[in-house]
């Protein structure tokens, strides 16, 4: 009797644990669905997107590129020597104005009028056999005709008119040799000459130096090549700005096209410039192919100097009261809509229902009707509505609109904001 009230009593116990563990864990899942429902109903209808607008304008349009170079003269001399020696005197100095024919720099000449000396009294040499050869010819000449006339009288031999005749070929190549021994010491003489007029250095044009290189007492040596003494600019009151234009934007430029270039010497002015020249040849530096392309200068005021590194900012296109939008609007993309989110979120029934995203207020976006070409968005009943449109040239800032359902003043949307509670 007291095992069974004993088993009796432990099954009741059994029994209260289970309904205990039961009743916990219906508390748990209804406070966990009293959350999710009240989590749900902070996030819902409390997000919403502010939009930011621009108004498409109407005005001029300035498309320019930009690239860096070097100003350069237009006409750049190096002058040297073709002719070794000792600098004797030096005649100008750096940025000394020249005329063409003036006196750079002289060498000694001692050796060179030594050589000249040599070469004319080999000529002279030369000459005098030809005086002689042509003596020995006149006489030869002679004795063969008088051998002749005794053979014609058979008063001599057939081996003496031989001998006659040997002599007087004889003669006339001696004297063709001696006048080539002529032509070859009047060569060696004007050679000589020609030295000793190139050691003194003559500017070949009028100009300014820019640099010297050579001292007096130098030693130059012209064997392998010619020694650089000065660095010569024709005129540096019009000058050239070479630039290097990315090959992006090689095909905007053209001849005749404006630009304005600064330089840091001056950095708060412009420099105007016009191209002159573009050229075809590719230049390749770290696999970067840009075309060089040529600007004048005008450079009265001698402000500008050779070496001098300007960035240049050359005007390829230039419109007059055209609409214009801000690339802001062109780049936009809304948020995705509404339906895309809620379709998809979980499944159907109970937990599906707590489960997907809250309805925003957000309306959904308004796609464009038909393709091609790009879009801006405007503000339909507080919603983004697609525009297409043609666009053209852009600075950077605004693009002209050519083609497309927009009036100066259309406020446009750049950007979307999402505001509240998450």
């Amino acid at each position: 009797m007291t095992e069974e009230i004993s088993q009796v009593l432990e099954d009741a116990k059994k029994r209260t644990n289970r309904n205990r563990v039961w009743r916990n864990l219906g508390v748990l899942v209804g406070v966990t669905l009293i959350v999710l429902v009240v989590g749900r109903y902070f996030r819902t209808d409390h997000t919403a997107i502010t939009y930011t607008t621009d108004a498409v304008t109407r005005g001029d349009l300035t498309v320019t590129i930009t690239a860096t170079g070097s100003l350069r003269p237009v006409n750049q001399v190096e002058v040297g020597t073709e002719v070794s020696g000792t600098i004797e005197s030096v005649n100008a100095d750096f940025n000394d104005r020249i005329t063409a024919g003036q006196i750079l720099a002289e060498l000694d000449t001692d050796q060179l009028e030594a050589g000249f000396r040599q070469s004319s009294a080999a000529l002279a040499l030369a000459e005098a056999r030809v005086v002689e050869a042509q003596a020995t010819l006149t006489e030869t000449s002679n004795r063969l005709r008088r051998v002749q006339d005794l053979i014609a009288k058979k008063l001599s031999s057939q081996e003496e008119l031989d001998r006659a005749t040997a002599a007087a070929a004889r003669a006339e190549a001696g004297l063709a040799v001696a006048q080539a021994e002529v032509a070859q010491a009047q060569a060696r003489q004007d050679s000589d000459r020609r030295a000793l007029e190139k050691a003194i250095i003559r500017s070949p044009i009028d100009g300014i130096v820019l640099e010297r290189r050579v001292e007096p007492g130098q030693t130059v040596a012209a064997a392998l090549q010619t020694p650089v003494l000065f660095r010569l600019a024709e005129d540096l009151g019009h000058m050239e700005l070479h630039i290097d234009v990315d090959e992006a934007d090689v095909g905007l430029v053209a001849i005749g096209q404006p630009a304005v270039f600064s330089v840091d010497a001056y950095p708060d002015r412009t420099f105007p410039a016009k191209i002159e020249e573009v050229r075809f040849a590719p230049e390749v530096v770290a696999g970067v192919v840009t075309y060089k392309t040529i600007l004048a200068v005008d450079n009265e005021s001698l402000l500008l100097r050779p070496g001098m590194t300007a960035t240049a900012e050359i005007t390829v296109t230039r419109l007059q009261d055209v609409v214009l939008v801000p690339n802001t609007a062109l780049r936009f993309k809304p948020p995705a809509a509404t339906e895309e989110e809620e379709s998809s979120g979980g499944g159907g029934g109970l937990v599906g229902m707590f489960l997907r995203p809250p309805t925003s207020t957000t309306k959904p976006v308004t796609r464009p009707d038909a393709d091609g070409g790009s879009q801006v968005w405007l503000l339909e009943d507080s919603r983004p509505k697609a525009v297409t449109v043609q666009t053209g040239p852009t600075d950077g800032i605004v693009t002209q609109i050519i083609d497309g359902d927009l009036a100066p003043g259309t406020p446009v949307v750049v950007d979307a904001v999402r505001t509240g509670s998450q």
